[in-house]
């Protein structure tokens, strides 16, 4: 049964996250495209790699839990 509740958080954790992206996506908000993030292309070939946007969120994400992790104290 705890690994269904685990399920389940993940599942509402992941909409939550869909919905944010989707809502940034729209109020133009440039993350996938900032300087930093790199495309290489060819004739059949797209290799993407979002380098400064992976370290925007990391950063974002880093500080939301060290706020909540110092809330629960």
């Amino acid at each position: 049964m705890e690994i269904g509740k685990w399920l389940v958080l993940l599942g509402m954790m992941l909409v939550v996250a869909g919905v944010v992206v989707m809502l940034l996506g729209r109020m133009n908000v440039p993350l996938g495209r900032l300087p930093g993030d790199f495309l290489y292309r060819r004739k059949n070939t797209a290799v993407y790699f979002p380098l400064a946007t992976s370290l925007v969120l990391s950063v974002i994400l880093s500080i939301l839990l060290y706020v909540v992790s110092q809330w629960r104290k």
